[in-house]
């Protein structure tokens, strides 16, 4: 009798039938979620970006004449080189090697402003996405949220991303939070200023 029970425990099983022993904690929900995107299409992102792309116009600008200047150095540079002087010559190449170093340098800080200014710009909005995407796990029982970025597949349904967009575009508006909220005064009080002010 064993045996014919084991069988049809067996058969059952394989055809997903069989009851499943109850687990010891409830199987952890998992999600994900496409923060770049997020930062992309939320209007506060957009806001951002328009702003340092305004920056980095103004910063190309001003290295691109630089550049042109000295470009302009070089060839005046090779055109006079065989009427020169050995030691004037020797004085324009050190010269335009100096140059070309100062360019190099400005370069290298341009980006480190503009990459400063973008972690600036970008910093207060990740730690509200972060907040948001908390706030929709714990509605949702998500237990694990992992960025899309650590993902090889997945399915779309797990992904957050729209709701995370949708939710931050309601509750921050770009330079919303400029706009001090006024103080609130005791009731009574703007009726007694307005006495006061007319006794004056």
């Amino acid at each position: 009798m064993r045996p014919t029970r084991l069988l049809a425990t067996a058969a059952l099983a394989a055809l997903g039938l069989a009851a499943a022993p109850t687990p010891a904690r409830a199987e952890q929900k998992i999600a994900y979620v496409d923060l770049q995107r997020a930062l992309n299409e939320i209007d506060e992102g957009k806001a951002a970006k328009a702003s340092l792309k305004r920056e980095f116009d103004q910063k190309q600008k001003l290295l691109d004449e630089k550049k042109s200047e000295f470009d302009r150095l070089r060839q005046d540079l090779e055109k006079q080189s065989v009427v020169m002087s050995d030691e004037a010559r020797k004085e324009k190449q050190s010269d335009l090697e100096r140059k070309g170093m100062e360019l190099q340098g400005f370069f290298v800080q341009l980006q480190k402003e503009l990459s400063e200014r973008e972690r600036e710009a970008t910093r207060g909005i990740f730690d509200k996405m972060h907040a948001i995407v908390r706030e929709i796990a714990d509605q949702e029982g998500v237990g694990l949220v992992l960025t899309s970025e650590a993902l090889v597949h997945a399915t779309p349904s797990l992904d957050l991303t729209n709701e995370l967009v949708r939710k931050y575009n309601a509750r921050h508006k770009p330079g919303a939070a400029a706009a001090p909220t006024p103080e609130k005064k005791p009731a009574g009080t703007a009726a007694a200023e307005k006495k006061g002010g007319k006794g004056k």
